[in-house]
């Protein structure tokens, strides 16, 4: 069990090295290094804490691969707040990118390949996958406009509005069609982000992108409306 919510504190340890690593690299700025250090602090105290809350007995490869996109993560968090006082090496971005991207496919499959999946590791998928999203607009949104924030900004408004209407609380079934969706918009935003496309490319394909999520989310939101309306219709029946 030790060992276990120890791993919070190997994946901050890892992300502290591949910040020094990057600094090497090519130095990094105040804001980068806060934005990272910000990033692993709060993401491994939240895994720590919903370990603690799940019982969780056994890390897992599927979490440990979840861990690593999450590493990741901090370090591209740490470029993209850098890239907002001076420029940053855009191939080292994509570099850390591809990977993160890549490593969301092999996490659920290591899930369901070990029988190892669990509401804690879906919970810690999506919001790294959140994350990634979020910075990687903010990234190319200095670029194409600010509207491609709102990528990056759904999940968290969808969140939000749950705190405002509790029938936006409810547990969503699944659905393949989510994680399809987020990939695509996560290899939109990496390739606008990249500069190898015209813009034109970029635009397009980050608007497509956008549509995609706000179809998913839409779609979401009508069946939590819909299951609470016949919540309320079954409540107000005589009985």
């Amino acid at each position: 069990m030790q060992k276990v919510h120890l791993a919070p504190l190997w994946s901050a340890a890892a992300g502290l090295a591949g910040l020094a690593a990057m600094d090497r690299y090519d130095s990094l700025p105040v804001t980068g290094w806060c934005a990272g250090l910000l990033y692993l602090c709060v993401s491994n105290a939240l895994l720590a804490r919903g370990l603690r809350t799940h019982g969780t007995t056994r890390f897992g490869a599927a979490n440990a691969a979840t861990s690593a996109r999450s590493i990741l993560v901090g370090l591209i968090t740490a470029l993209v707040a850098a890239s907002f006082t001076e420029p940053i090496s855009v191939p080292l971005l994509i570099a850390l990118a591809v990977p993160a991207l890549a490593l969301d496919a092999v996490d659920g499959w290591l899930a369901r390949r070990t029988g190892s999946a669990s509401e804690l590791g879906a919970r810690f998928d999506m919001e790294v996958d959140a994350f990634l999203l979020l910075v990687l607009s903010a990234y190319v949104a200095q670029e194409l406009g600010w509207w491609v924030i709102v990528i990056g900004g759904l999940r968290y408004a969808f969140v939000a509005a749950g705190w405002l209407l509790p029938a936006m609380r409810r547990t969503l079934p699944p659905r393949y069609w989510r994680k399809v969706v987020t990939a695509v918009a996560g290899i939109a935003l990496t390739v606008a982000a990249s500069g190898v496309a015209a813009e034109w490319v970029s635009l397009l394909v980050t608007l497509i992108a956008l549509a995609l999520l706000l179809e998913s989310f839409a779609r979401d939101v009508t069946w939590l409306m819909n299951r609470s309306r016949r919540r309320v219709v079954s409540n107000e029946r005589p009985r």
